[in-house]
């Protein structure tokens, strides 16, 4: 039996515009924890408190990755 899958080509040239797209997507959701903490207690706090400190991580990530693409692209 012979398998005929085969893996899609790599395709990267939206990968800008999604990775812009995710950090917008991740700061609104930092902005919608910064609402729900006006009605939290102090543990909820503290937990929305760390989660937005690792999204802000995650957007400094992907904006590192968005410069590295839109080099790459402008290198082709």
């Amino acid at each position: 039996m012979v398998n005929h899958n085969q893996p899609n080509p790599d395709d990267r040239s939206d990968n800008v515009e999604k990775l812009q797209q995710k950090v917008q997507d991740t700061i609104q959701n930092i902005e919608a924890a910064h609402e729900t903490m006006k009605f939290a207690s102090g543990e909820e706090k503290e937990n929305i408190i760390a989660k937005n400190r690792r999204r802000e991580e995650a957007i400094a990530g992907m904006r590192a990755e968005i410069k590295d693409e839109a080099h790459d692209q402008q290198q082709q």
